[in-house]
């Protein structure tokens, strides 16, 4: 299975902003990342982490990600998601994501240690 990691480059978050974790920093996002990339490889599937910014180019770089490659699943991170003040930029993400790959199920993960879990949860009632 061929896995899209989607998220925020960390060294973009504000990490003052209050709506985010308190004591969350790049080094641990990145930390994250890389834990969930071993997991995902550790489940026998290859994963790859697209890296946006919270700008208008966060839509044509997931569509090029999803045009240039056949994928299982599409994970997008809790950090896009869950910051309020980027709402406009999650919405970019699923309305590319459709158009660009209308058939891949999206996964939603709540940090990225539990990205395999949301695959293995989304990909068990995609099957179906």
């Amino acid at each position: 299975m061929r896995i899209l990691m989607v998220g925020y480059e960390p060294t973009s978050v504000d990490f003052s902003d209050p709506a985010l974790p308190p004591g969350l920093n790049a080094e641990k996002i990145h930390h994250g990342i890389e834990v969930a990339l071993k997991d995902m490889r550790d489940r026998g599937w290859t994963a790859e982490q697209c890296f946006i910014q919270p700008d208008d180019q966060a839509g044509p770089i997931l569509r090029q990600m999803l045009t240039s490659g056949s994928y299982d699943c599409l994970v997008i991170g809790a950090g896009v998601r869950s910051w309020p003040r980027h709402l406009a930029v999650f919405e970019v993400l699923i309305n590319t994501a459709r158009e660009a790959a209308p058939t891949v199920p999206i996964a939603f993960n709540t940090r990225p240690e539990d990205s395999g879990n949301a695959v293995e949860r989304v990909w068990s009632r995609h099957r179906i």
